[in-house]
């Protein structure tokens, strides 16, 4: 198959999204499988993989994202020889997928892969109510109805969109994590490298430091417990607009020795991490399918976050983690607590998680997009012979 996957920004811009598309790219190419991302600006950036075909676009504010209106010319031209389009995102590529593809009869399958209502509030608050509430149950709903196929990456996220008022058939299929790496011996990192030695408890947290991530809550919550357990540590691993912010937080809060930045890492180091740490720890509402949650449960780890779409579908309370409600500091430092103090606890949840990652390989997960992409291509074709047939039925009564 020839695939497109339309999104508003890739690379060099770090996202859930980027990840996703570049891991389901590669993992479609292994399967023989021509894979084309059709997305804005950054023409300037040299791309390492191939068929990457990039329009102009506007940068909107600091976000990363562009404002683009139309592909180029070279963008159409290989995007009318796809078989089918996989949107990631619904209001730029959206849209522009049903300009250019619905009338050559190219499938249109999209993923809501954000909450895009929380999203906006947390970045571009002065375009809250352009994308809020209201803004989303006008488009979603006759979004959703012109496109063929439409997947929530989760049951939370699938309840989100029928809230909104998407009524058409929604299939949940989970983004794929490549657990390779995590199938294999993985040598953990050395503490002392991180100033932390082997009597301590690390929780960690992995991906973008940004403000819909909710990271003063976490670091207000460290701030607590390590007035009762002097042995908590806590890492930060990635970077983002925030980290000036939470450092802030950090020193005024007395804890600088006990809370550790490490920037932008490869990711062969962030599976080092994962591996040398003792919890993953997560404050955020506004994941869908949290692409650093899953890994973390690969890598053996309990996970410590809140009730929220996307979280809650993938760690099970009191089973491979524990979740509480959105903004109970009290409850989340009870539980940083208890994974603290009950070593037996902790270690048996990490078994868990680890057990329970199994289901969001990319494998299973693949290999479900690659049945519902040719589910999608061969029910265009029987609409396009049905169509063709009653037309000639018609040309027949008129001669």
């Amino acid at each position: 198959m020839r695939i497109g996957m339309l999104a508003d920004v890739y690379k060099p811009h770090v996202s859930g999204i980027t990840n996703y598309i570049e891991l389901n790219k590669k993992w479609l190419e292994t399967k023989g499988h021509d894979v084309f991302v059709f997305t804005f600006g950054g023409e300037t950036y040299q791309d390492e993989e191939k068929n990457v075909i990039r329009s102009p676009g506007l940068p909107l504010l600091d976000t990363g994202y562009y404002l683009g209106f139309r592909y180029s010319s070279e963008a159409i031209r290989y995007l009318r020889m796809m078989d089918v389009v996989h949107v990631h995102h619904p209001f730029l590529s959206g849209s522009l997928s049903l300009r250019y593809c619905r009338p050559r009869g190219i499938p249109i399958v999209f993923t809501n892969h954000t909450r895009y209502d929380l999203y906006a509030r947390a970045y571009l608050p002065v375009l809250g109510e352009l994308v809020g509430e209201q803004a989303l149950e006008a488009y979603l709903p006759v979004f959703c109805q012109a496109v063929d196929v439409v997947i929530s990456p989760s049951n939370g996220m699938r309840d989100v969109l029928r809230k909104f008022g998407v009524n058409v058939d929604i299939q949940v299929v989970p983004n794929g994590v490549d657990l390779t790496a995590f199938r294999q011996p993985i040598v953990a990192a050395k503490r002392e490298e991180l100033g932390f030695d082997e009597q301590q408890i690390v929780f960690i947290y992995v991906g973008r430091l940004g403000p819909e991530k909710n990271l003063p809550f976490l670091i207000r919550c460290f701030a607590g417990i390590v007035q009762a357990f002097d042995q908590a540590r806590l890492l930060l691993v990635g970077d983002g607009p925030e980290r000036k912010t939470l450092q802030g937080m950090v020193d005024q809060s007395d804890i600088a020795g006990f809370v550790r930045f490490t920037g932008m890492v490869p990711y062969q180091k962030v599976c080092q991490y994962l591996k040398m740490a003792d919890v993953f720890v997560t404050a955020s509402v506004t994941e869908v399918h949290p692409l650093s949650v899953i890994e973390a449960m690969a890598a053996g780890l309990p996970v410590l976050g809140i009730h929220s779409p996307g979280i809650s579908d993938s760690v099970q309370d009191g089973v491979s983690g524990f979740l509480v409600g959105e903004e109970d500091i009290a409850a989340f430092t009870a539980k940083m607590a208890r994974l603290i103090s009950n070593r037996e606890e902790r270690l048996k949840m990490g078994e868990n998680a680890q057990r329970e990652s199994e289901r969001f390989s990319i494998d299973q997960t693949g290999t479900k997009m690659v049945e519902i992409y040719q589910k999608a291509i061969e029910g265009k074709a029987q609409r396009r012979r049905s169509l063709s047939v009653r037309f000639r039925r018609l040309l027949d009564r008129i001669g």
